[in-house]
């Protein structure tokens, strides 16, 4: 069940070549990843507040074309891993209307508590994010 979160890119977004500056793509991947966590039932802060704190652990990204100002961007995430300490979202990220393929993602994240120490998440955010794993078809579909 991929969720889909649509933006339009802002000026602030940009470098001075009118392109959208590279690490804008992981602010837009943290937008789909809250997006799906919602869709599924749960906000982020939910988790946050039964002691999940969720840490980026490895980022894989490549851009295949640019987005510029104004651009409408579309940002498809997918669950693709849920483990007891850890899960891991698949993006992909096109220029609208014409579906052009802009960035494709993959970022995993770890499990931690309040303390800041890896630590397996609840069973029922477990349970929740589990049934929402899709088969990885991997970040180049």
């Amino acid at each position: 069940m991929p969720s889909t979160s649509e933006l339009r890119v802002r000026y602030a977004e940009t470098d001075q070549m009118g392109v959208v500056y590279h690490a804008n793509y992981l602010i837009w991947c943290e937008i789909g990843r809250t997006d799906l966590i919602r869709t599924l039932g749960m906000s982020y802060a939910e988790m946050e507040q039964q002691g999940v704190m969720l840490a980026v652990s490895d980022v894989q990204l490549r851009l295949h074309a640019s987005a510029r100002y104004d651009d409408q961007v579309r940002v498809e995430t997918r669950l693709v891993g849920a483990q007891s300490r850890g899960v891991t979202f698949a993006y992909d990220i096109t220029r609208q209307p014409d579906n052009t393929r802009l960035a494709t993602c993959r970022i995993s994240l770890v499990s931690l508590n309040r303390d800041g120490r890896t630590a397996a998440m609840p069973a029922p955010v477990r349970a929740l994010l589990g049934a929402a794993v899709e088969p990885d078809a991997g970040a180049e579909r």
